[in-house]
């Protein structure tokens, strides 16, 4: 089957072509690095590292390029809360969004962009913006992007220039031609500190953010590229601005596929910090293992909403004792299979790779996780529970030592594991199959196998 990919700018499932045969180029909006990656960046950061894992998987050469945000207003205003530099709250905080990312098991892209480095850049193609009549100064010393001279504005986002303006205030500021316009370059301001200032043609300022990330995707990746990705709150107005920027400068089109992993919710509400429903990647692993939590995010399809409650997560926690259960029949001479070595004509593996294949369906392909683990409990095949690992792996689960997962995460001790042993079999004695089964598959959830045997059940666990 060939990969399809929902393009948010068609609005569409295409089949994925790469620009260059066996080459795939793909840029990702990173972290604004002023404070500790949230659960929405975790979000963002696994289902792009999924993305990249399922196209090597595929037998593409792929160059991912997540960049870092390391010069912004709300930075600046850190810094200063904090009595620090900005080189110093940055460098912090990219320390702790790679010990969470670490964590959460997102492989590292190809290149990690900083913005301060792309400066000269991103003030290249302000220039050229500025020379084909698309940017002008401002009186304050500001450069802004003119949005009616270019005509495609709006195609991202579904968004026509006369819907936009009628959000907008009637009247015009003093630094913009019209209220749509933004910011490309911004004038240094007296209560700012020197290392957030860059000598240029406009005079001593800064960038704005939408013209960091089209400056740092050019320059790693050309001006035309696969695939640029993000979370949904960035489709308006930075990738649109990001399009009208890129295009207007090279006269082309930048990205072929754009892609958007949906909102995060808490509790049916949408996560922000004014509810007091905002949490931290770490206050997460305070209470659940990172595996869980990607589990978690996978088991969503990257485009559907993630609803977050610790109901939810301990559900995902007990469904990845399952899996990891079944995973304890694996033998020493078949642990070592990979990706590479997988059979994909195998019914759950050419399954697995028809649901990855249709727009990355990890809810599909999880399903076909559980149906293997069903066949290793059953069969206690050592060539299903490669099979599941292998397929796990594409996913970046299931590849820790069973025994020691699972030692981690017992939440039973011996006494209570025979309770509920003895309550089966007063089930069983009852005829009531149905408790006796429900107690089976809670333990088993919890780790816990029951082998029944004509002297009795015994158990096993990590």
């Amino acid at each position: 089957m060939t990969l399809r990919i929902f393009n948010t700018l068609s609005r569409e499932l295409e089949t994925f072509v790469p620009i260059q045969p066996g080459q795939v180029r793909m840029y990702v909006c990173g972290m604004t690095v002023y404070d500790l990656c949230h659960l929405g960046h975790a979000r963002a950061m696994v289902a792009f590292d999924v993305v990249q894992r399922w196209l090597k998987v595929s037998g593409l050469q792929v160059t991912y390029v997540r960049n870092i945000t390391d010069i912004d207003d709300k930075i600046i205003k850190r810094a200063l809360e904090n009595g620090e530099t900005i080189q110093a709250l940055t460098h912090r905080m990219i320390d702790a969004l790679h010990q969470d990312a670490d964590a959460l098991g997102i492989e590292r892209p190809t290149h990690e962009p900083r913005a301060m480095d792309y400066v000269p850049h991103m003030l290249g193609m302000i220039e050229t913006l500025e020379s084909k009549g698309l940017a002008y100064r401002a009186q304050g010393g500001d450069v802004n992007f003119s949005v009616r001279k270019f005509a495609g504005y709006g195609k991202l986002s579904g968004k026509s220039l006369d819907e936009l303006r009628a959000g907008e205030r009637v009247s015009v500021a003093g630094d913009k031609e019209d209220p749509l316009d933004f910011v490309l370059w911004k004038s240094a301001k007296a209560s700012e500190p020197p290392e957030a200032q860059w000598p240029s043609p406009y005079g001593l300022g800064r960038p704005g953010w939408h013209i960091e990330c089209s400056a740092m995707s050019c320059d790693l990746l050309g001006q035309h590229f696969d695939i640029h990705g993000g979370g949904a709150d960035l489709q308006f107005p930075h990738h649109e601005n990001e399009i009208a920027q890129s295009e207007g400068a090279h006269g082309h089109a930048m990205a072929n596929v754009w892609m958007h992993n949906g909102f995060v919710r808490v509790d049916n509400e949408k996560m922000s910090k004014s509810l007091g429903n905002f949490f931290t990647i770490r206050e997460i692993l305070e209470r659940f293992d990172a595996e869980t939590i990607r589990f978690f995010i996978i088991r969503a399809h990257y485009r559907s909403p993630l609803n977050y409650s610790d109901a939810h997560l301990d559900d995902a926690r007990n469904a990845l004792r399952r899996l990891y259960t079944a995973l304890q029949y694996v033998s020493p001479t078949s642990e070592s299979i990979g990706t590479s070595a997988v059979d994909w004509s195998h019914v759950q593996a050419a399954r697995f790779k028809a649901a990855m294949d249709e727009d990355f369906g990890t809810p599909e392909a999880v399903a076909v996780l559980f149906e293997l683990a069903s066949e290793v409990n059953k069969t206690q095949s050592a060539e299903l529970s490669a099979l599941l690992k292998a397929l796990g792996g594409c996913l970046g689960l299931l590849q820790e030592d069973p025994s020691q997962f699972l030692k981690a995460r017992s939440v039973l001790d011996e006494a209570a594991i025979q309770t509920l042993i003895d309550r089966r079999a007063a089930a069983k004695l009852s005829k009531d199959f149905a408790t006796a089964d429900q107690i089976r598959n809670d333990l088993l959830a919890q780790g816990v196998l029951l082998k029944d045997a004509s002297s009795g059940t015994s158990w096993t666990t990590a």
